[in-house]
């Protein structure tokens, strides 16, 4: 069976994809809109870990979406859902026999609900998998300090593939540096740079 993972090269979805890779051919899936270098930088992760790649081009307006969201709102949080709803969509629909994901128990966002979940799986024909809901972050990050090589960093300056990355760029289109920082205030992000 094919799993396709929603990836961004961070520790959350590289350790779901590892915990799944026993049970299907793993596929890593960078969703986003081709701004900047992000599906270069998830491409790079998913070959220093040893996993097969692909990369879906959301649509425009998911991007306008988004970013009106996070200019309304003035922070993420709803933009990042949006974005990545429409990313399970297109994954789910690319042919794969289960899309999964990194969310963990005790993400604010994204999240994905019961409901959600169960409509994603009747309209594609797929299982909908989240391997980390039932892992809190000390958790995650202890298996991730046994398993994986990481790389911290100021998230403005880290190298990911991350949905952040992209919608940064494209809020700061929208409406400059300040909005920018705004919406994406300073703080650490992480990026898998191999296997231990």
């Amino acid at each position: 069976m094919r799993a396709g993972v929603l990836f961004s090269g961070g520790k959350d979805s590289t350790l779901a994809a590892l915990l799944l890779d026993g049970f299907y051919d793993v596929t890593l899936v960078h969703a986003g809109f081709g701004v900047g270098e992000a599906a270069d930088h998830a491409r790079e992760t998913a070959d220093a870990i040893g996993f097969a790649f692909d990369d879906a081009t959301l649509d425009d307006a998911v991007a306008e979406e988004a970013v009106e969201r996070m200019a309304e709102d003035g922070f993420p949080r709803n933009g990042i859902q949006t974005v990545h709803e429409a990313a399970l969509e297109a994954v789910a629909g690319a042919g794969y026999d289960a899309v999964a994901d990194g969310t963990r128990r005790d993400d604010r966002v994204p999240t994905v609900s019961r409901a959600r979940a169960q409509a994603l799986e009747e309209r594609h024909g797929v299982d909908y998998l989240s391997p980390l809901a039932g892992f809190g972050r000390g958790a995650v990050d202890r298996l991730v300090d046994e398993q994986l090589e990481v790389e911290e960093g100021p998230a403005v300056e880290l190298a990911k593939g991350d949905y952040e990355a992209e919608l940064r760029e494209l809020v700061r289109e929208h409406g400059g540096d300040e909005l920018a920082a705004e919406v994406f205030p300073d703080h650490v992000q992480t990026r898998v740079t191999g296997r231990r």
